[in-house]
């Protein structure tokens, strides 16, 4: 049994993390959370691309009460996040929040902190722990001279212990550091001791290009041990692409079954057709056939495309202005390469009947 398996079960809104549930995406909008059409649009946009929970900046009361409305009008869980300002907290919580998201020790005091868990435990919402490693208490430095993964462990659980004590065990925590093997070797150490669902992502990873390869390789290595029940993509770009790269690593990891995987060879002298674009094309379209688990090919040249694109469900190959579709290894029809596209949406929106 993994260390997912074994952690408490939490609900956020009508999801359940946690006790060997399936791993939920989150993202976060870049929208200003007090403007609500703003706001929903771009939830709506992240709910259809694959999004489980979402998290909204609440950095002022109108945000705060701005959580009524948007709540009102999208369909997966709300998460307020919370700095500083612990009536920010409770009122977030009031306007129907699924789960705040604090650290303990910049909420204001021990009176303060109390009064938010209060209001939480009045609503039995979660409470997720957050602790970065660019947010080390000064005693924690010191103690190991720097950022280490021991130190943000420490700092984590000492949180932790500090709503413990107001007897209230309904947490998640959340690790992350932008230093890919010190954040893997922290999720290794807190999966250790403690059973508490962990929300996991590779703070600040920058932009689509390298924190897409960062979080895949941070997210790749502690998801395969076993940890995490909650992911996070962070990258410096379109939230809606956080959910895709999301997918995709569950999805290689084998932790998620549904959706299109998409195989594609790369470009060579043989190449005639635009391949490049075709696959990109080709891999934002199947996000729509999410229900679908099959392989996608798209292959450069008729040479060896139907041969590699054996193994897939369906594929297509091109040729010199023309291209193959094929199923399972054999060529079933020739076409224009300006249809190719189209033929192979058609045979995906009719997959199965």
């Amino acid at each position: 049994m993994s260390y997912r398996d074994k952690t408490r079960v939490i609900c956020i809104g009508d999801r359940k993390i946690g006790g060997g549930n399936p791993i939920l995406i989150q993202s976060m909008t870049n929208t200003k959370t007090e403007d609500v059409a703003a706001t929903v649009s771009q939830i709506r946009e992240l709910e259809a691309a694959g999004c489980d929970i979402i998290r909204c900046a609440t950095p002022t009361m109108e945000a705060a009460q701005a959580l009524k409305e948007i709540k009102k009008q999208i369909s997966i869980p709300i998460v307020a996040d919370i700095h500083f300002d612990y009536r920010l907290a409770i009122a977030a919580i009031e306007n129907g929040a699924d789960k705040i998201r604090i650290n303990p020790g910049n909420i204001g005091g021990a009176d303060r902190l109390e009064a938010v868990v209060s209001k939480a435990k009045e609503r039995n919402i979660p409470i997720r722990v957050g602790v970065n490693s660019g947010s080390l208490e000064k005693d924690i430095l010191n103690k190991y001279g720097r950022v280490t993964a021991e130190g943000i462990v420490e700092s984590a659980l000492d949180k932790v212990r500090m709503i413990e004590k107001l007897n209230y065990e309904n947490m998640v925590i959340s690790i992350k550091s932008s230093d890919v093997p010190m954040c893997v070797e922290a999720h290794e150490r807190i999966a250790e001791c403690t059973d508490y669902p962990l929300h996991v992502g590779i703070t600040e990873s920058g932009t689509l290009y390298s924190g897409n390869i960062k979080s895949a390789i941070g997210l790749g290595i502690i998801l395969n041990k076993g940890i995490g029940n909650t992911i996070r993509v962070s990258l410096t770009g379109e939230p809606v692409e956080e959910i895709r790269s999301a997918k995709m690593i569950l999805k290689t990891l084998g932790l998620r079954k549904s959706g299109i995987t998409v195989v594609s060879c790369p470009t060579c002298g043989r190449t005639k057709i635009d391949l490049i674009g075709l696959a990109n094309k080709v891999e934002k379209m199947v996000q729509k056939y999410d229900n679908l688990n099959i392989k996608v090919a798209v292959m450069g040249c008729v040479v060896n495309g139907p041969g590699e694109a054996r193994e897939a469900d369906i594929g297509i190959a091109g040729g010199d202005g023309e291209g193959l579709l094929i199923k399972k290894g054999e060529v079933v029809k020739k076409l224009p390469e300006s249809q190719l596209l189209e033929v192979l949406e058609s045979e995906l929106a009719n997959w199965g009947r």
